[in-house]
């Protein structure tokens, strides 16, 4: 594989490591942040879910009611044919009647001109000619129950409609029990028919079964709770599935959605049925120009039988698997936020001395090439301050190593005590050395600040058998300069260094400091502080 190629995978591999470590500190120091982010994801997924299952239940309703619309124009148009058919009968039977010839022809003839197109006609209960006293005259029909002869019809409402009003065209009764076949559910359609002269000579009617429409409804299939119903105009029942309660004849004109049905032509709309309290989708029509209406209503808890199975499964699967990433992102919150406390803890242990809890050798070269660059770029001044505990040595075989440690952890403690600023930086170089790091610190102020601590620790008066002063002390160095190009924070350090081992050839228990040039070689100013015991010889320790 070509370099090029390995160099750019190699590149693309570190750039993804980077960014997955530093999604690894952000969410680590935001657990917070990262749980609530999964807890919206989650709600988030679970609302678009929630919206999908509404939206699937409102599609369900509409497939409902439009599956109903279709069903209502196929019984209506159904409906209409038929009608249309028996009113051309009708009007061929009337045309018949009102020859003053066809009476006067042979009965089998007269009874092909009369009722020749009522043969055509399915589901007839008979065709009829009435006179205008109400008796049959003529009639087509295969068989009767009882004979018509002597029978008066002239009390039926649809004879004493076309015998009052010469306009009434055709005129659909109630339904009535038939005189003529058993008290079978039938509707009369009725045409007038009138003398030459205009006057009333009679009725012509078709008779039609009520078993022709629940037939209509028969293979229609809603579900358990759905119902189909053909209403006439006064809210008469002809028809019904399931069959009502009521049966068919009477009226349910007193029933609430009844009068949502009279007052507008077509129309769906969902409600519970004042019989049964079940809410249904309730679909109708009014069937052209018959006193017809056609009534499809589908129980919607049928409509929604199979999306409430779908939704459920959805909803447990959701809320399982929402659950459970939330969960998951709390956990892997909390676990990286752990995690980031440990690499923390580890780095703070790294550059921490663990006696004194000050800063160690590693943290303080690396923070002092730091400053010594910023102080550089800035142009500012930087000093260092070098302590050493006196006669430590003497301590240690005097008192032992244990109280030894009390007294670093004595001296770290007054050391960070007087460096509280928080660029400053107290560190343990080793053994009974420590150094403090003063970006933007200039010589006099540095001074000052080693001269506190000396003072401080001297002034606690911690006893030390066999000195000269009878107490732990400190010597220190302070070198301080304006650091030019070049140079370094390490010979800063050395210089102070240099000032410290001046100060115990000195006496001890005193500061020396100087103003330095860039690499620490050359003094610029050469101040002392503290002359205590400068005329007895030392060395380290």
């Amino acid at each position: 594989m070509p370099k090029r190629v390995l160099s750019l995978r190699l590149l693309v591999h570190r750039w993804a490591h980077g960014r997955a470590k530093a999604a690894t500190r952000l969410i680590g120091n935001y657990p917070f942040f990262a749980g609530l982010s999964g807890t919206l994801v989650a709600t988030v997924m679970a609302i678009l879910t929630y919206a999908a299952l509404y939206e699937g239940r409102a599609e369900e309703l509409r497939h409902a009611q439009e599956n109903s619309r279709n069903l209502v124009q196929l019984i209506s148009n159904d409906i209409a044919r038929n009608v249309e058919i028996y009113d051309l009968s009708l009007q061929a039977v009337v045309q018949a009647a009102q020859q003053p010839q066809t009476w006067s022809m042979p009965e089998a003839l007269r009874q092909r001109v009369l009722f020749d197109r009522a043969t055509a006609a399915s589901r007839l209960g008979g065709a009829y000619v009435i006179d205008a006293t109400g008796h049959v005259i003529a009639s087509h029909s295969n068989a009767f129950d009882v004979s018509p002869a002597g029978i008066s019809f002239a009390d039926r409402d649809y004879f004493i409609a076309q015998q009052r009003d010469p306009h009434a065209g055709l005129f659909f009764s109630k339904p009535f029990h038939s005189r003529l076949r058993g008290g079978a559910l039938t509707i009369g359609l009725t045409r007038r028919i009138n003398a030459p002269d205009g006057s009333f000579a009679g009725v012509a009617l078709l008779g039609v079964r009520l078993d022709y429409l629940e037939q209509l409804l028969e293979h229609i299939d809603l579900g358990p709770g759905g119902h189909l119903f053909i209403l006439m105009r006064d809210g008469t029942l002809l028809a019904s599935k399931p069959p009502s309660m009521r049966g068919a004849g009477w009226s349910y004109a007193d029933l609430p959605n009844f009068a949502f049905f009279s007052r507008r032509d077509a129309g769906t709309y969902t409600s519970h049925s004042a019989i049964d309290g079940v809410e249904r989708i309730y679909t109708f029509a009014h069937v052209g120009n018959s006193p017809f209406i056609v009534v499809v209503a589908p129980a919607v808890g049928d409509v929604l039988a199979g999306w409430r199975r779908r939704s459920y499964i959805a909803l447990v699967m959701t809320t399982v698997f929402g659950g459970a990433w939330v969960a998951v992102s709390w956990m892997l919150a909390f676990a990286l936020r752990d995690k980031v406390v440990a690499e923390g803890k580890l780095v703070r242990l790294a550059v921490t001395d663990p006696l004194t809890g000050l800063a160690n050798r590693r943290a303080l070269d690396s923070r002092l090439a730091e400053e010594w660059h910023h102080a550089v770029r800035e142009r500012t001044p930087l000093s260092v301050l070098f302590f050493d505990i006196d006669h430590f040595k003497l301590f240690n075989d005097t008192y032992g190593h244990a109280a030894g440690d009390e007294v670093l952890v004595f001296v770290a403690g007054r050391i960070a005590a007087g460096s509280r600023r928080a660029t400053d930086l107290a560190a343990r170089f080793g053994g009974e050395e420590f150094a403090v790091v003063l970006p933007g610190t200039a010589l006099d102020a540095a001074t000052s600040m080693a001269e506190k601590i000396r003072k401080r620790i001297e002034s606690d008066n911690l006893t030390l058998s066999g000195t000269h002063h009878g107490c732990v002390t400190v010597s220190a160095g302070c070198a301080s300069c304006n650091p030019p190009e070049g140079g370094s924070g390490a010979k800063l350090l050395a210089a102070a260094d240099r000032l410290l081992y001046e100060a115990k050839e000195a006496g001890r228990n005193q500061v020396r400091s100087q103003q330095c040039t860039g690499d620490g070689a050359q003094p610029l100013v050469d101040s002392e502080a503290g002359s205590r015991g400068r005329d007895a010889p030392a060395t380290r320790g």
